[in-house]
């Protein structure tokens, strides 16, 4: 007969929460936006590498400051769709050149964590996939349901586009841009 399963711990009265891996916990929330770029990674990544620029295309940042270095802190205006503007101070956790951007944030002393990503991925040398999106995980997860979750598809959704219509003006500015049969 084999020996019972013991239940996971999820409370640990010297060390706070722990979460279960492995289905068992609280899940995570994910929110994401994909499009199509005509651009090399290199162009999308210069957009998004100059932090400072990120008023002139994203209209869900109208203030961005900081620098991309593992541990700096990025302070961010975020305008989301029909909500008020509010400050944001995002801490840079991993980025990798021509691929990601990885930022991290909480909320509500801890009770709601965020990481934030930018990912270029390659599909040809002059076109590829931006990702950008959000993973929120936390005990006050409803906080991004229903209607929050909205507001932050579209912010997405816009970011997304913005940056795009940077990234392919770049891209044709610099005269190497392809052009199609008819243009």
């Amino acid at each position: 007969m084999p020996a019972p399963v013991k239940a996971p711990k999820t409370f640990d009265v010297a060390q706070g929460f722990k979460f279960q891996t492995g289905g068992g916990g609280p899940a995570g929330v994910k929110i994401e936006h994909r499009i199509g770029v005509n651009a090399p990674a290199s162009v999308i990544w210069d957009v998004i590498f100059d932090v400072a620029s990120w008023p002139r295309w994203s209209v869900i940042y109208p203030q961005a400051a900081g620098e991309v270095r593992i541990g700096s802190a990025l302070n961010l205006t975020l305008a989301l769709p029909g909500e008020a503007h509010r400050a944001v101070q995002a801490t840079v956790l991993d980025w990798a050149p021509n691929d990601q951007l990885h930022l991290r944030q909480s909320r509500y002393g801890g009770l709601l964590r965020s990481t934030r990503y930018l990912e270029i991925e390659i599909l040809g040398d002059e076109s590829c996939i931006f990702s950008n999106g959000e993973l929120f995980q936390g005990l006050l997860l409803s906080t991004v349901r229903g209607r929050g979750s909205r507001s932050l598809r579209k912010g997405f959704t816009l970011l997304g586009e913005g940056l795009k219509v940077r990234a392919e003006a770049a891209w044709r500015a610099g005269g190497a841009a392809p052009t199609s049969v008819g243009e």
